[in-house]
């Protein structure tokens, strides 16, 4: 019988015990057409609105004082820190969380970073990007004019008499084709291909410069064309090995990230392409997702929301020190919304299971127990609210052993049963 408790732990940031129960009274295929066809509008996530950051704090400022760069750095810092908050925030409040986690993997594959991008409002406008569309194919067109994407991956200094290869390299390598799929040369015409784009810092907006674009012939991928960022994303579309790389992207954060995907699987994947939620529906309603059941670890962020959304609190409602501590626990778990480490994204699998990580997330978890008022707990009480199915001896045992309801929330959010999906 397929179950709707790993859909819906894999499909959103957590079930609550509701949506659990729900679920289970609904069935298996009306679930998965709910989740990934969901009737609009999200009500929740109107209870967390886009924060208005307004300029960057060095807008109009050519050359700062030491005084206005530290307090403008400050600035940064805060405003970085709102739209951490505030994502966290809707994560966690949002009706509609396949839609969610879908944008939440978005972020990770096209992975870019507020650490070198500076400003988070160009990294919000590449959030307002990615949630424009579930089309793949639309997705692309509008990141590869991405200002946050641009400057992450040195496009701005991409120039016909200086090409610069990196944006065009990991548009193939990592956004669109796969590893080995491509060749040198075509990474350099690639790069010529992506010459002129330039930053509007003020307005957040990338514009084109045909004085600084190669206009001239490319060859990439066997076709000769004068390229530009736009043809050359539709060639890349039209290769034969995109749509099979999304689906086995997809596999590998829904899924598993240690076994390959089925054949099967991949092939029912790619004739949704280029439809996203399309593709992830397949995915649901494949047997060798029910297959892959004990195969993820919980990403941090996942983990953390879904304690959040299981036991009534809100990210946006944590005080300055709470949640100056809670995303400082995120950074060192690994992963930090608006902060990959990497273009290649964050890790997968028993990389979240280090030791470090281990006392981080256990301290953590000690830290959201204590903002759940004080009442009696059992073991079963805990499963209950953290949509366990349920518990094995070992940690039956361990949670059996304490009567605190702080202890037992804490050790339910560390157990090897929350964890691991």
């Amino acid at each position: 019988m397929a179950d709707a408790s790993l859909l819906l732990r894999r499909a959103g940031f957590g079930p609550t015990s509701a949506e659990l129960a729900a679920a289970k009274k609904a069935g298996y295929e009306a679930t998965v057409a709910a989740l990934t066809a969901p009737a609009a509008p999200d009500v929740g996530a109107l209870k967390a609105p886009v924060p208005g950051l307004g300029p960057d704090p060095f807008a109009g400022l050519s050359n700062p004082t030491p005084s206005q760069r530290s307090k403008g750095d400050e600035e940064r810092r805060e405003q970085t820190k709102r739209i951490t908050q505030w994502w966290l925030d809707r994560l966690t409040v949002a009706d509609h969380q396949t839609r969610e986690k879908l944008w939440f993997f978005w972020h990770g594959h096209w992975a870019t970073s507020v650490r070198k991008v500076i400003r988070p409002q160009l990294m919000l406008v590449q959030h307002k990007t990615l949630r424009s569309s579930l089309d793949f194919a639309t997705m692309a067109h509008r990141m590869i004019t991405d200002p946050a994407l641009i400057y992450w991956l040195d496009g701005q200094l991409n120039t016909r008499t200086a090409p610069n290869e990196n944006l065009g390299r990991e548009l193939m390598e990592l956004f669109m084709l796969g590893i080995g799929r491509y060749t040198e040369r075509d990474v350099k015409e690639a790069g010529r291909a992506l010459t002129g784009w330039k930053i509007d810092y003020d307005r957040g907006r990338a514009y084109f410069s045909p004085a600084s674009h190669d206009s001239g012939r490319k060859r990439i991928l066997g076709v000769t064309k004068d390229f530009d960022a736009h043809s050359l994303v539709d060639l890349l579309l039209k290769h034969e090995a995109c749509p099979g790389f999304i689906a086995e992207r997809l596999w590998f954060r829904y899924a598993s990230s240690a076994d390959l995907i089925p054949m099967s699987t991949r092939d029912s994947m790619v004739r949704a392409f280029p439809d996203s939620m399309a593709m992830l529906r397949k995915l649901f309603e494949d047997d060798a997702f029910q297959a892959s059941a004990g195969k993820l670890v919980k990403q941090p962020t996942e983990w953390f929301v879904g304690a959040m959304r299981q036991l009534g609190l809100r990210p946006g409602r944590l005080s300055d020190e709470m949640l100056t501590y809670a995303l400082n626990a995120l950074e060192r778990m690994g992963q930090l919304p608006f902060a990959p480490p990497s273009v290649e994204g964050w890790a997968a699998g028993a990389e979240w299971l280090t030791v470090g990580a281990a006392q981080v997330r256990l301290n953590l978890a000690g830290r959201i127990a204590q903002l759940v008022p004080a009442q009696r707990l059992t073991p079963e009480d805990v499963a209950h609210v953290l949509a366990v199915e349920t518990w094995t001896n070992r940690t039956y045992s361990a949670l059996k052993g304490t009567t605190d309801p702080q202890r037992l929330l804490t050790l339910g959010l560390v157990s090897p049963e929350y964890l691991v999906t």
